[in-house]
């Protein structure tokens, strides 16, 4: 009984529940030996620091999809369909098929990672308020972004020049 990786489509929002549940089944119906891993695949967003605390957003890689290993049966796949918040596999008639090998590395390193991935809120070109003196209230556009240093590089128009800015991912706010 060989086990594949299958994705499965969920109600947007419910992916860590149905995750928890499809579980929990396996191991009630006396199936839990024909599943592997569940993932729900998260990063963290760094959106800056607030009284010296990093500000962090957890967000789904993949939002509304959850990833199974399992070997596919008549009881594995009824299992997973019936589950609550399960809208069906991913596959032509939302029958299940397995994920290639390469998809499966690339799904597994980003899973396995010891650190999370991590990514800021702001990129090249984004227009932002600076909420800290010296330039409090100046607008600017980023020019570079520093995650290791958790900095910015903003260039802000001084005297008629644009002058670039290096400040701390705290000490500014995104416009829309």
């Amino acid at each position: 009984m060989e086990k594949h990786w299958y994705v499965v489509h969920t109600f947007t929002g419910q992916e860590e529940r149905v995750a928890r549940t499809i579980q929990r089944r396996a191991v009630a119906s006396g199936l839990g030996d024909r599943f592997g891993r569940v993932l729900v695949l998260t990063e963290e967003e760094l959106k800056g620091t607030k009284h010296g605390k990093r500000q962090v957003s957890k967000h789904k890689i993949y939002p509304g999809y959850v990833f199974l290993e399992m070997a596919l049966e008549d009881g594995t796949r009824h299992l997973v369909q019936s589950t609550s918040g399960v809208t069906g596999f991913i596959g032509p008639d939302r029958q299940p098929v397995p994920l290639s090998q390469s998809e499966i590395d690339s799904l597994l390193q980003t899973a396995e990672s010891d650190a999370p991935r991590l990514k800021a809120a702001w990129h090249k070109g984004d227009v932002v308020r600076i909420t800290s003196e010296p330039f409090e209230g100046i607008q600017g556009n980023v020019e570079e972004v520093n995650l290791a240093k958790e900095k910015l590089r903003v260039l802000i128009s001084i005297f008629g020049r644009e002058t670039p800015v290096d400040l701390n991912f705290g000490d500014v706010e995104k416009l829309d």
